[in-house]
């Protein structure tokens, strides 16, 4: 009797530790936006929320300082809409191919490759596009500088192609396989049934898929802050893709380094990453609210009823939606050609846009087939293409730099020689710590949600939260980071405050992917280990636990290859660009491969093998990061047995 009281008091202190871990994430992002808001107000009060909103000049140095954040907005905006011209596109031409017309195989090789895309870090996009995208615009245009808009666009557009992809490829690959029969059944061509049927009944899920890719593009900061020029002017005219903008992200990276903190200019600071904040936290609302009805809609249509009802409601929308259906990629098909090419470009791709519209009419539907199965294929191999050449330029030049001294000394003449020994060492400390802190909440916030409560308001509150945290940008970790470990908790800039950014960062991955891991296990096995008189804490942690381990493991891979990447979270936290001394304790700075590569690449000339050789490194260790979480993953799933 003792020990069964004892059993329950413990399985009831347990819960109260899962719940206080799953708390986190609303604490978390209450602290972030409140701390945001308390060190904007200032701004907000002094200068006018209108003001701030509509200024046309930003100049905080200029002998009457001025915020306006509009030239900022619209530079977002332009260079966002830029790279969605390019993703949208590529994104779902190539999710089409993979789910509709690669094989099995072939598959197996193209999603694994998309997803590298997304793991290379945002510094190294940022490098190669200084280093190649921004002298091939320059030449190509004959302009005076290659940091442009189109530079911005088509390096956030490479960047927001794997979400994109990705969340496109499963809405399609979710389309009921009965839309695709009757389809068939009817006549229809496969490319009739794709594009009349398929993409429309996915439409919900391209359309999250665009969201949180244009949510992508707006949050990315060390990208654009290396190849858009950042000269806070609008565009004249405002389609001027070869003119310099600033962006809101690249304002906070460019000038917080470097301000009075407490005056208005640090609290206008904070002002914009509010604005920024507020932007990303409606894209992504906006896609959560959309997949979520997506899921419910999935899980509505279980039975021959409700399917029915549901195909003919789909019909119905299909065909009354149907006409409009090209009028997007149609709209971004024609602006590109005319951005880049001209009046030129314009005749032409209304030229080939009309060809296209009257094919029908010209060839057979067996034609019209075979020419964009062709274009889907040349799709593919364009985004495929996209990689190899990064990852060819990258390694081709600093592979033959990458050596045991420069791997195992210290930097010397800013980084023109030297290794980059202590900046891997503090790549690996930050990482580790960011691990160990963000691990046990990630897992105890999944276990309480998963395992101890049914959806009520709190849990809802908790995922709110959850998926707020994970849209948040980088660069606003890192504010918040700067503010509250760096100045309130008077840590300075040093090693543990980077660990707990970083951990804040990659928490909501951790609590995802243990979340899916944890409902993966059939019920049944619960159900039988309670019914064998264990409780609830001994089912978890002896049942259910262990056979979530893949996916627990995998989650905790992908955050620290996430972690090992980032720049902007650790920039006012954390690092220092040239250190004689390992660090000695968690309060002493370190160095960091990304924000290594970051400095090299912009602020020290001559130094081009070691930029290489430094981008190797970074990306030989994220590569290997994301083949050990595949080699685990598959190793636990081959040897778990149902």
């Amino acid at each position: 009797m003792k020990h069964q009281t004892f059993l329950q008091v413990k399985d009831a202190g347990i819960t109260k530790i899962w719940f206080l871990c799953a708390l986190f994430s609303v604490v978390a992002i209450f602290f972030i936006l409140g701390f945001l808001l308390y060190d904007a107000a200032p701004a907000f009060f002094d200068i006018g929320l209108l003001a701030i909103l509509t200024g046309m000049k930003w100049d905080p140095t200029a002998f009457i300082p001025k915020y306006g954040t509009f030239p900022l907005i619209i530079g977002t905006l332009l260079v966002t809409l830029g790279s969605m011209v390019i993703a949208i596109p590529l994104g779902i031409g190539s999710a089409v191919y993979i789910s509709e017309l690669a094989s099995p195989r072939l598959k197996k090789i193209l999603k694994p490759a998309v997803e590298l895309l997304a793991g290379v870090p945002s510094v190294v996009y940022g490098f190669f596009g200084l280093v190649v995208l921004v002298q091939w615009i320059q030449v190509s245009f004959d302009v005076v500088s290659g940091e442009t808009v189109l530079a911005g666009s088509i390096l956030l557009g490479i960047m927001a192609l794997p979400t994109i992809i990705s969340v496109s490829e499963d809405a399609i690959s979710s389309v009921p396989r009965f839309y695709k029969e009757g389809s068939l059944a009817l006549g229809a061509t496969h490319w009739q049934t794709i594009s009349r049927i398929l993409v429309p009944s996915a439409l919900s899920g391209i359309t999250a898929a665009i969201i949180l890719g244009i949510g992508r593009a707006v949050g990315e900061t060390m990208a654009v802050m290396m190849v858009t020029g950042n000269a806070a002017v609008i565009p004249d005219p405002i389609w001027n893709i070869l003119s310099p903008v600033r962006t809101l992200t690249g304002t906070l990276g460019i000038e917080m380094g470097e301000v009075a903190i407490g005056s208005l200019h640090y609290h206008a600071l904070f002002a914009v990453a509010v604005i920024l904040l507020a932007i990303t936290l409606l894209i992504n609302i906006t896609a959560t609210v959309i997949l979520a009805r997506i899921k419910e809609k999935q899980m509505g249509a279980g039975s021959a009823r409700n399917r029915g009802l549901m195909l003919v409601v789909l019909s119905s929308s299909i065909e009354r939606i149907r006409p409009y259906l090209w009028l997007i990629p149609v709209l971004l098909f024609i602006l590109f050609f005319y951005a880049v090419f001209g009046w030129v470009g314009l005749f032409y791709s209304s030229v080939l846009l009309l060809l296209y519209f009257n094919s029908t009419r010209i060839l057979s539907q067996q034609w019209v087939q075979r020419i964009v199965f062709s274009l889907l294929l040349l799709v593919m191999v364009t985004v495929i293409g996209i990689l190899g050449v990064i990852l060819y330029d990258i390694f081709s030049n600093g592979l033959p730099y990458v050596t045991i001294s420069f791997l195992t000394e210290y930097p010397v003449s800013l980084g023109r020689g030297g290794g980059i020994y202590p900046a891997i060492i503090g790549t690996i400390y930050l990482v580790a710590g960011a691990i160990l802190i963000a691990l046990p909440l990630g897992v105890g916030s999944a276990i309480y949600l998963t395992e101890y409560t049914k959806e009520n308001a709190l849990s809802k509150l908790i995922r709110t939260a959850t998926d707020l945290l994970n849209g948040t940008p980088s660069i606003v970790f890192g504010l918040f980071g700067f503010t509250f470990l760096v100045l309130y908790l008077n840590w300075g800039v040093c090693m543990l405050a980077g660990q707990v950014t970083l951990a804040l960062m990659v928490l909501p991955t951790l609590i995802r992917t243990t979340e899916e891991a944890l409902r993966s296990v059939p019920s049944a096995l619960r159900e039988g280990s309670l019914a064998l008189g264990a409780t609830k804490w001994q089912t978890i942690y002896r049942v259910v636990l262990p056979l979530s381990v893949p996916g627990i493991i995998t989650g905790s891979i992908l955050s620290i290859g996430r972690a090992a990447g980032e720049t902007a979270p650790i920039m006012f936290t954390a690092v220092v660009f040239s250190r004689r001394y390992l660090p000695d304790s968690v309060f002493d700075p370190v160095m960091a491969l990304p924000y290594h590569l970051f400095v090299l690449a912009t602020n020290v000339p001559g130094a081009t093998h070691n930029q290489y050789a430094t981008a190797v490194v970074l990306l030989l260790l994220v590569i290997l990061i994301y083949a050990v979480a595949i080699l685990i993953r598959n190793h636990f799933t081959s040897t778990i047995r149902w």
